[in-house]
């Protein structure tokens, strides 16, 4: 029986063994094939991303077809990543993972980021981001359990519910970024700010590598092609 889902949302869906449960398979479908031609018609400017995991390679290669058409792409994940993360790095079996996530720090519109708070001692801690949600423009949104790994895409059981309403995934933009950015982007369109984002994130990097804990905001710009690579 499928469970009942109170959510401000148009479609709900379960993922079951990597595919939506029959009831709602029609929804989905439907949805991601009409954003993903709107996407290839160059009609999208901006995609956010928030995950636990770093995307596969299939994933990372539709990443990569964005940004060759200019969309603006910020993908918040964990810093430092955890363990079987930092390990894997070194597994030549799976080079190929952190090679294609390497390959998007080429692109100016490809922002990797990472969230770190005041600890109360004047000083930084990294946010352990276990957050699955994407939204595309001001638009479209998915939010669930769904991590961009193949365990979570091929084995595992997850719920998301898609979301294509501006009323609802505005706000939660504009909501995210205040906190990660530490202003408010509700003047601004989607593009101009993920373009923001990467601005400040790129800031306090730099105010992170000199141990300044004074930033704006709590998000910070890592190098895609370094990720994981500390044991």
């Amino acid at each position: 029986m499928m469970p009942k889902i109170s959510l401000c949302s148009r479609h709900a869906f379960l993922i079951r063994a990597g595919k939506a449960s029959s009831r709602f398979n029609g929804m989905f479908t439907r949805d991601v094939t009409q954003m993903g031609a709107r996407v290839r018609a160059g009609l999208h400017t901006t995609i956010y991303i928030e995950n636990q995991a770093i995307p596969i390679p299939p994933v990372a290669d539709a990443i990569e077809e964005a940004l060759k058409r200019g969309v603006e792409v910020v993908i918040l994940v964990l810093a430092p990543p955890e363990p079987h993360v930092r390990e894997a790095r070194w597994d030549p079996s799976r080079r190929l993972l952190f090679d294609r996530v390497g390959s998007l720090g080429q692109y100016e519109r490809f922002s990797l980021v990472g969230i770190a708070a005041m600890n109360g001692e004047d000083a930084r801690r990294d946010i352990y981001v276990y957050g699955k949600l994407m939204l595309v423009d001001d638009e479209w949104a998915t939010i669930g359990s769904c991590n961009l790994h193949s365990n979570s895409l091929s084995g595992h059981t997850e719920m998301n519910a898609s979301i294509w309403d501006a009323t609802v995934v505005r706000p939660l933009r504009c909501e995210l970024l205040s906190e990660h950015l530490g202003q408010d982007t509700g003047y601004l369109d989607a593009r101009e700010a993920l373009q923001l984002y990467r601005v400040i994130a790129q800031q306090n990097r730099r105010k992170r590598e000199v141990g300044d804990p004074d930033w704006q905001g709590i998000a910070f710009s890592l190098d895609p092609a370094a990720y994981g690579n500390s044991r």
